[in-house]
């Protein structure tokens, strides 16, 4: 074999991990997790209630196919070390084939430490066997939590004290060693590292087979919180494309704590941040604003665009943001944001986004075209609310 054609192999063998992610997450996973609304109390009945409702809503349709079985779902290890699920999921494998024939895809969740955030059985010293079984259950998406595994990482730096490294280090083993676990059952498995953005793992994550990486700690449904770590996602975007994500973590849309325009700031900041969209409330419940801002198609295209470029802070004027996304044929989404407690006018410059002699401007919660506009686009927007335009030759 010539030289020239043992290098090319060489290459293409090296890019191999890399297009294996790339064809499982070349745009942010889109699904349902059971944590924001049900939380510890989740069982097999509302992960299939979950799912069905994902088909009559629309929801499937609209690109939301993941459902992810979040904490509290396991049982006790029998003498081989095989982890049984608890009385309230009685068959994960039966649960995952009922996910698969409503045409979606079965989810579920561990942490590398000896027990889960709920206190229940964790992956520390049975990854190989729990991602074995994983696939053998069918599953596809693997949310995989810190946890408990934070008392091993304050024991490896009181162990090595001139180690600065040694926590992280330590860290990251241990979510290789699922990765690892998880590329040798030869089952394309989309893998989530929930670690609240320790030691920056959109640097890392990439190199372990992850494909999305939460950046921030937990989200709640409040307007506040939903912002701060919203809004704190800025200048990471160049971590950010096809088979590997920044994920602020989940949505909260839907579960009630929030006003309308506050839960369309939600939605609208997430898809410009490309972001993984894993809706967390009750579908059985969803009111028809609820629907409209999660099934929003437009919404959902910036999100979904072929691209795969996360959105970023144009400007920031006290209360007032300008987001923006660049999207494939040249256009450009624009989130307009008014933090403040009245109502406001903020403004774009649409030449400062590559416009200089105006574009068509489309906004997509009023599903209005709002024709050809040049220089300064400014928009009246309401407390806490936003105003999501697409703009394009």
């Amino acid at each position: 074999m010539r030289a020239s054609t043992t290098l090319s192999l060489s290459l293409l063998l090296s890019c191999l991990p890399l297009i294996a992610q790339t064809q499982l997450a070349a745009t942010p996973p889109m699904g349902w997790n059971s944590w924001n609304h049900f939380a510890e109390h989740v069982t097999d009945a509302d992960v299939r209630s979950a799912t069905d409702s994902l088909v009559s809503t629309g929801m499937r349709d609209a690109g939301y196919v993941y459902v992810n079985v979040d904490d509290t779902w396991q049982g006790k290890r029998d003498a081989q070390g095989v982890l049984h699920p608890n009385e309230r999921f009685p068959d994960m494998k039966a649960l995952g084939d009922y996910i698969h024939s409503k045409g979606m895809k079965f989810g579920i969740y561990s942490s590398p430490g000896a027990q889960t955030c709920g206190h229940y059985e964790g992956s520390l010293g049975h990854e190989e066997q729990d991602a074995k079984m994983y696939a053998e259950w069918g599953v596809d998406f693997l949310k995989y939590d810190l946890c408990s595994f934070g008392e091993n990482m304050l024991k490896a730096e009181a162990e090595h004290p001139s180690d600065p490294n040694a926590a992280k280090n330590l860290m990251i083993a241990a979510y290789k060693k699922m990765g690892d676990a998880l590329k040798a059952t030869g089952r394309p498995i989309l893998y989530s590292l929930c670690q609240y953005g320790v030691d920056q793992p959109w640097k890392w994550g990439p190199e372990l087979g992850a494909n999305m990486w939460r950046t921030t700690d937990d989200i709640d449904d409040s307007y506040g919180r939903m912002i701060s770590i919203g809004f704190a996602q800025a200048g990471l975007a160049k971590y950010a494309g096809p088979g590997h994500w920044n994920d602020p973590d989940m949505l909260e849309v839907g579960n009630g704590k929030m006003t309308e325009d506050e839960y369309k700031t939600h939605m609208s900041l997430w898809v410009l941040l490309a972001s993984p969209l894993l809706a967390g409330n009750d579908l059985t419940k969803m009111t028809d604003a609820d629907k409209s801002i999660l099934m929003n198609k437009e919404a959902i295209a910036i999100d979904q665009d072929a691209l795969g470029t996360q959105g970023d802070r144009l400007s920031e004027s006290g209360d007032l943001d300008v987001w923006t996304k660049p999207l494939s044929d040249g256009r450009v989404a624009v989130g307009l944001f008014n933090r403040s407690w009245s109502v406001r006018d903020v403004s774009v410059d649409l030449g400062e986004i590559g416009f200089k002699s105006g574009g068509s401007v489309r906004d997509v919660w009023k599903r209005a075209d709002l024709g050809h506009r040049s220089g300064v686009f400014t928009s009246r927007i309401p407390r806490h609310g936003v105003t999501l335009i697409i703009v394009g030759k």
